[in-house]
C-alpha cells in the first residue's frame, strides 16, 4: 500500500476554492435563468448549443457531450423542451438509428430573449472578476480537469458515442 499524498496548504486551498465554485456557481446561474426565463441551466444549455449548431440541429449523442449531460438526462430535458414547443426530435434521413434534436423558431426566439441576461450574469459573477490571462488559465484548467474526470469515469479520455 502506498502512502497517501496529502494536499499541501496551497493545494488544499485551490481544491476548496474549486469545490466552492462547484456548489455555488451553478445555483447562482440556475436562479437567474429560472427567474428571468423559467429555464433550468441544462435546458438553456441545450437550447444554446442547438442555436449555435449548423442547421440548428445536433445528434442527441453529440448534444449530450457538448452539454456535459448523460443521454438519459438529455432525453428528459429535450422531452420538456419539446412539450414547450422549443425543440423537436427527428430521425436522420441518412441513418435511421440516429436521433436529431432541432431548435424550433420559438426555441431560437427564447434563446435570443434569454441570452443577454444570462451573459450579463456570467460576466458579473465570473468573467469580469478575472484578468484576460486568468480567463485563459480558467479555460485551460477547465479542459485539463474535465479530461481527467472523463478518464476517471470512463477509463479513457473522451466520451463514447
Amino acid at each position: 500500500m502506498t502512502a497517501t499524498r496529502w494536499l499541501s496548504p496551497e493545494e488544499r486551498e485551490a481544491w476548496l476554492a474549486l469545490v466552492s465554485i462547484m456548489f455555488t456557481l451553478p445555483g447562482s446561474i440556475e436562479a437567474q435563468l429560472q427567474a428571468e426565463a423559467d429555464l433550468s441551466l441544462a435546458e438553456y444549455l441545450v437550447l444554446a448549443m442547438l442555436s449555435e449548431a449548423p442547421d440548428r440541429r445536433r445528434r442527441m449523442s453529440e448534444l449530450a457531450t457538448v452539454t456535459n449531460t448523460s443521454q438519459s438526462r438529455l432525453s428528459r430535458i429535450v422531452g420538456r423542451l419539446e412539450r414547450d414547443g422549443l425543440v423537436v426530435r427527428t430521425g436522420d434521413a441518412k441513418d435511421k438509428r440516429v436521433v436529431l434534436a432541432e431548435i424550433t423558431d420559438r426555441g431560437l426566439g427564447k434563446v435570443e430573449e434569454v441570452a443577454p441576461g444570462h451573459v450579463e450574469h456570467v460576466r458579473r459573477t465570473v468573467i469580469d472578476r478575472l484578468t484576460p490571462e486568468q480567463v485563459r488559465q480558467l479555460a485551460l484548467i477547465g479542459r485539463v480537469v474535465d479530461d481527467a474526470a472523463d478518464v476517471s469515469v470512463l477509463g479513457t479520455v473522451g466520451t463514447a458515442d
